[in-house]
């Protein structure tokens, strides 16, 4: 198996682990929010299951899909994480759609701090990804085991 495919097992599993933690007690706040900062809702479980779900399914299936994975995954992930913390709303979850014109022109009642901690995750896990996608897979990206 590919060192590649060895990350996409990586991340399926951070993925499975963020939708496992939100329901755990403890690391929710009275209000939902996860850590007291993050507020997910079913859609972002869907999401963050989905990303799992894919990522798992490109280890299995090649080095390639996996390279593809990280690629276009990455690149979604990271270009959210911009947004978000430039404007206070994503695209993935919606948010850039449902808030109209007043998210996309930057108008947003989000302050600095939670716009940077809120979209942190993102920026680095799709930073990240991008990497490995495209100037890891420049390498060779095999397993020595």
């Amino acid at each position: 198996m590919a060192l590649v495919q060895k990350y996409a097992i990586g991340y399926a599993i951070l993925f499975f682990a963020v939708v496992a933690i939100g329901y755990v007690p403890g690391f929710t706040d009275s209000n939902g929010n996860l850590f007291g900062l993050f507020s997910l809702q079913w859609w972002d479980d869907a999401l963050h299951g989905f990303s799992g779900i894919w990522a798992l399914a490109a280890a299995m299936i090649s080095q390639r899909a996996s390279t593809l994975y990280f690629r276009l995954f990455g690149a979604l992930y990271l270009f959210d994480g911009v947004l978000g913390f430039l404007t206070g709303q994503g695209c993935l979850d919606g948010g850039i759609f449902i808030n109209g014109i007043d998210a996309i022109i930057g108008v947003s009642d989000v302050e600095f701090p939670a716009r940077f901690f809120a979209n942190l995750p993102h920026l680095i896990i799709g930073g990240i990804a991008v990497w490995i996608g495209f100037a890891g897979a420049g390498t060779k990206m095999t397993s020595r085991t």
